[in-house]
Protein backbone atom coordinates (compact mmCIF):
# COMPACT_ATOMS: atom_id res chain seq x y z
CA UNK A 1 0.00 0.00 0.00
CA UNK A 2 1.35 3.40 -0.99
CA UNK A 3 1.82 5.59 2.07
CA UNK A 4 2.91 8.61 0.00
CA UNK A 5 -0.42 8.59 -1.83
CA UNK A 6 -2.23 7.79 1.41
CA UNK A 7 -4.27 5.07 -0.26
CA UNK A 8 -5.06 3.67 3.21
CA UNK A 9 -7.69 6.41 3.38
CA UNK A 10 -9.92 4.36 1.07
CA UNK A 11 -10.85 2.29 4.12
CA UNK A 12 -12.86 5.23 5.45
CA UNK A 13 -14.85 5.87 2.28
CA UNK A 14 -17.90 3.67 2.90
CA UNK A 15 -18.78 4.43 6.52
CA UNK A 16 -21.74 6.77 5.86
CA UNK A 17 -19.85 9.95 6.71
CA UNK A 18 -19.00 12.75 4.28
CA UNK A 19 -15.25 12.83 3.61
CA UNK A 20 -13.08 15.51 2.08
CA UNK A 21 -9.41 16.47 1.89
CA UNK A 22 -7.84 19.77 2.95
CA UNK A 23 -4.17 20.45 2.14
CA UNK A 24 -1.81 23.33 2.86
CA UNK A 25 1.97 23.04 2.88
CA UNK A 26 2.86 19.83 4.75
CA UNK A 27 -0.60 19.55 6.33
CA UNK A 28 -2.70 16.97 4.49
CA UNK A 29 -5.97 16.33 6.30
CA UNK A 30 -8.61 13.72 5.55
CA UNK A 31 -11.79 14.87 7.30
CA UNK A 32 -15.02 13.00 7.89
CA UNK A 33 -18.20 14.46 9.38
CA UNK A 34 -21.72 13.23 9.93
CA UNK A 35 -23.78 13.73 6.78
CA UNK A 36 -26.36 15.85 8.58
CA UNK A 37 -23.88 18.60 9.42
CA UNK A 38 -22.05 18.68 6.08
CA UNK A 39 -22.24 22.00 4.27
CA UNK A 40 -21.11 23.16 0.85
CA UNK A 41 -19.01 25.78 2.64
CA UNK A 42 -17.29 23.34 4.98
CA UNK A 43 -14.30 22.49 2.81
CA UNK A 44 -13.49 26.10 1.94
CA UNK A 45 -13.89 27.23 5.55
CA UNK A 46 -11.70 24.40 6.84
CA UNK A 47 -9.04 25.29 4.27
CA UNK A 48 -9.08 28.97 5.27
CA UNK A 49 -8.82 28.05 8.92
CA UNK A 50 -5.90 25.69 8.24
CA UNK A 51 -4.04 28.32 6.20
CA UNK A 52 -4.44 30.91 8.97
CA UNK A 53 -3.32 28.44 11.65
CA UNK A 54 -0.26 27.29 9.72
CA UNK A 55 0.82 30.83 8.83
CA UNK A 56 0.71 31.86 12.48
CA UNK A 57 2.63 28.77 13.54
CA UNK A 58 5.25 29.11 10.81
CA UNK A 59 5.75 32.81 11.51
CA UNK A 60 6.63 32.01 15.11
CA UNK A 61 8.90 29.11 14.13
CA UNK A 62 10.93 31.47 11.95
CA UNK A 63 11.58 33.62 15.03
CA UNK A 64 12.24 30.65 17.33
CA UNK A 65 13.85 27.90 15.19
CA UNK A 66 14.95 26.00 18.30
CA UNK A 67 11.30 25.14 18.97
CA UNK A 68 11.18 23.17 15.73
CA UNK A 69 14.59 21.57 16.22
CA UNK A 70 14.21 20.58 19.89
CA UNK A 71 14.31 16.86 20.66
CA UNK A 72 13.70 17.40 24.37
CA UNK A 73 11.00 19.41 26.21
CA UNK A 74 11.06 23.06 25.15
CA UNK A 75 8.96 26.05 26.19
CA UNK A 76 7.46 28.41 23.64
CA UNK A 77 7.69 32.10 24.49
CA UNK A 78 4.66 34.04 25.80
CA UNK A 79 4.25 35.52 22.30
CA UNK A 80 3.78 32.11 20.66
CA UNK A 81 0.39 30.98 19.33
CA UNK A 82 -1.57 29.00 21.90
CA UNK A 83 -1.26 25.80 19.87
CA UNK A 84 2.53 25.89 20.24
CA UNK A 85 2.27 26.57 23.98
CA UNK A 86 0.03 23.50 24.29
CA UNK A 87 2.58 21.42 22.35
CA UNK A 88 5.27 22.61 24.77
CA UNK A 89 3.15 21.47 27.71
CA UNK A 90 2.75 18.04 26.13
CA UNK A 91 6.50 17.75 25.56
CA UNK A 92 7.13 18.01 29.30
CA UNK A 93 4.84 15.01 29.88
CA UNK A 94 6.32 12.80 27.17
CA UNK A 95 9.97 13.87 27.51
CA UNK A 96 10.64 14.67 23.85
CA UNK A 97 10.44 17.74 21.59
CA UNK A 98 7.20 19.68 21.16
CA UNK A 99 7.00 19.14 17.39
CA UNK A 100 6.21 15.50 18.17
CA UNK A 101 2.64 16.67 18.87
CA UNK A 102 2.16 18.90 15.82
CA UNK A 103 0.03 16.58 13.68
CA UNK A 104 -2.33 15.81 16.54
CA UNK A 105 -2.47 19.47 17.55
CA UNK A 106 -3.48 20.59 14.05
CA UNK A 107 -6.06 17.81 13.78
CA UNK A 108 -7.60 18.86 17.10
CA UNK A 109 -7.78 22.53 16.15
CA UNK A 110 -9.48 21.76 12.85
CA UNK A 111 -11.95 19.39 14.53
CA UNK A 112 -12.81 21.99 17.19
CA UNK A 113 -13.32 24.60 14.45
CA UNK A 114 -15.76 22.35 12.56
CA UNK A 115 -17.69 21.52 15.71
CA UNK A 116 -18.05 25.19 16.61
CA UNK A 117 -18.78 26.51 13.11
CA UNK A 118 -21.05 23.76 11.80
CA UNK A 119 -22.26 21.94 14.89
CA UNK A 120 -20.84 18.61 13.76
CA UNK A 121 -21.88 15.70 15.95
CA UNK A 122 -19.22 13.43 14.48
CA UNK A 123 -15.84 14.57 13.23
CA UNK A 124 -12.76 12.56 12.35
CA UNK A 125 -9.56 14.31 11.25
CA UNK A 126 -6.68 12.17 10.02
CA UNK A 127 -3.36 13.96 9.60
CA UNK A 128 -0.58 11.74 8.29
CA UNK A 129 -1.65 8.70 10.28
CA UNK A 130 -2.60 10.65 13.40
CA UNK A 131 -6.33 10.73 14.11
CA UNK A 132 -8.62 12.86 16.22
CA UNK A 133 -11.95 11.04 16.45
CA UNK A 134 -15.32 11.96 17.87
CA UNK A 135 -17.52 9.16 16.57
CA UNK A 136 -21.04 7.99 17.36
CA UNK A 137 -20.28 4.29 16.94
CA UNK A 138 -17.47 1.81 17.58
CA UNK A 139 -14.45 1.90 15.26
CA UNK A 140 -11.91 -0.73 14.28
CA UNK A 141 -8.55 0.87 13.49
CA UNK A 142 -5.89 -1.19 11.73
CA UNK A 143 -2.19 -0.38 12.03
CA UNK A 144 -0.32 0.60 8.88
CA UNK A 145 3.20 -0.77 9.44
CA UNK A 146 4.93 -0.48 6.08
CA UNK A 147 6.64 -3.68 4.94
CA UNK A 148 5.79 -5.67 8.06
CA UNK A 149 3.64 -8.73 7.28
CA UNK A 150 1.36 -7.53 10.08
CA UNK A 151 0.64 -4.19 8.36
CA UNK A 152 -3.15 -3.62 8.24
CA UNK A 153 -3.65 -7.14 9.58
CA UNK A 154 -3.84 -6.11 13.25
CA UNK A 155 -5.41 -3.21 15.09
CA UNK A 156 -7.62 -2.11 17.95
CA UNK A 157 -11.38 -1.99 18.53
CA UNK A 158 -12.29 1.45 19.91
CA UNK A 159 -15.75 1.45 21.57
CA UNK A 160 -17.97 4.50 21.32
CA UNK A 161 -17.51 5.25 25.04
CA UNK A 162 -13.83 6.06 24.38
CA UNK A 163 -14.60 9.02 22.10
CA UNK A 164 -13.44 11.71 21.71
CA UNK A 165 -9.87 10.49 21.64
CA UNK A 166 -6.63 10.55 19.72
CA UNK A 167 -5.36 7.49 17.82
CA UNK A 168 -1.81 8.21 16.66
CA UNK A 169 0.90 6.17 14.97
CA UNK A 170 4.64 6.67 14.67
CA UNK A 171 7.14 4.68 12.62
CA UNK A 172 10.87 4.51 12.11
CA UNK A 173 10.49 2.80 8.74
CA UNK A 174 7.49 4.57 7.14
CA UNK A 175 6.94 8.21 6.26
CA UNK A 176 9.02 11.39 6.52
CA UNK A 177 8.65 12.18 10.24
CA UNK A 178 11.75 12.00 12.42
CA UNK A 179 12.08 8.84 14.51
CA UNK A 180 15.14 7.73 16.44
CA UNK A 181 14.03 4.09 16.37
CA UNK A 182 13.24 1.39 13.83
CA UNK A 183 9.70 0.40 14.81
CA UNK A 184 7.43 -0.45 11.90
CA UNK A 185 4.59 1.11 13.88
CA UNK A 186 3.58 2.18 17.37
CA UNK A 187 -0.07 3.14 17.73
CA UNK A 188 -1.15 4.94 20.91
CA UNK A 189 -4.66 5.86 22.06
CA UNK A 190 -5.17 8.71 24.57
CA UNK A 191 -8.05 11.01 25.40
CA UNK A 192 -5.75 13.88 24.38
CA UNK A 193 -4.72 13.56 20.72
CA UNK A 194 -1.59 15.66 21.28
CA UNK A 195 -0.45 13.29 24.03
CA UNK A 196 -1.19 10.30 21.80
CA UNK A 197 0.87 11.83 18.98
CA UNK A 198 3.86 12.66 21.18
CA UNK A 199 3.80 9.37 23.13
CA UNK A 200 3.67 7.42 19.85
CA UNK A 201 6.89 9.11 18.75
CA UNK A 202 8.51 8.70 22.17
CA UNK A 203 7.78 4.97 22.28
CA UNK A 204 8.73 4.35 18.66
CA UNK A 205 12.08 6.02 19.38
CA UNK A 206 12.85 3.20 21.82
CA UNK A 207 12.24 0.27 19.46
CA UNK A 208 15.16 -0.81 17.30
CA UNK A 209 14.51 -4.55 17.17
CA UNK A 210 11.67 -6.95 17.91
CA UNK A 211 13.26 -7.67 21.29
CA UNK A 212 12.41 -4.12 22.35
CA UNK A 213 8.66 -4.55 21.84
CA UNK A 214 7.71 -6.09 25.17
CA UNK A 215 9.84 -3.81 27.39
CA UNK A 216 8.35 -0.75 25.67
CA UNK A 217 4.80 -2.08 25.96
CA UNK A 218 5.42 -2.88 29.63
CA UNK A 219 6.50 0.73 30.23
CA UNK A 220 3.40 2.01 28.42
CA UNK A 221 1.23 -0.01 30.81
CA UNK A 222 2.44 2.23 33.64
CA UNK A 223 1.27 5.49 31.98
CA UNK A 224 -2.33 6.34 33.01
CA UNK A 225 -2.87 8.74 30.08
CA UNK A 226 -2.39 5.91 27.57
CA UNK A 227 -5.64 3.95 27.11
CA UNK A 228 -4.25 1.42 24.67
CA UNK A 229 -1.26 0.68 22.47
CA UNK A 230 0.01 -1.73 19.86
CA UNK A 231 3.62 -1.93 18.66
CA UNK A 232 4.88 -3.74 15.56
CA UNK A 233 8.39 -4.67 14.45
CA UNK A 234 8.95 -7.12 11.59
CA UNK A 235 6.63 -10.09 12.14
CA UNK A 236 6.10 -9.50 15.86
CA UNK A 237 3.82 -7.27 17.91
CA UNK A 238 2.93 -6.42 21.51
CA UNK A 239 -0.32 -4.97 22.86
CA UNK A 240 -1.51 -3.35 26.06
CA UNK A 241 -4.49 -1.39 27.38
CA UNK A 242 -8.24 -1.60 27.62
CA UNK A 243 -9.11 -2.20 23.96
CA UNK A 244 -9.68 -5.48 22.18
CA UNK A 245 -7.20 -6.63 19.56
CA UNK A 246 -8.66 -6.96 16.06
CA UNK A 247 -7.38 -9.13 13.22
CA UNK A 248 -8.06 -8.10 9.61
CA UNK A 249 -7.84 -10.05 6.35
Amino acid sequence: MDYTERSYRSRFSDDGRRWFCVKFLESDLWIGVDSGSYSDHMEADAYSMLVDLRRKMDAYLLMDPQFKAALTPYDASPQAPDILKEMSSVSHKTGIGPMSAVAGAVALRVADFLKERFGTKEVIVENGGDIYAQAASDMDISVFAGQSPLSEKVGLHIPVAAFPCGICTSSGTVGPSLSLGRADAVMIVCRDVMLADSYATAMANRIRSAEDLQPVIDSISDIPDILGAIAVKDDRMAVTGRFELRLFR
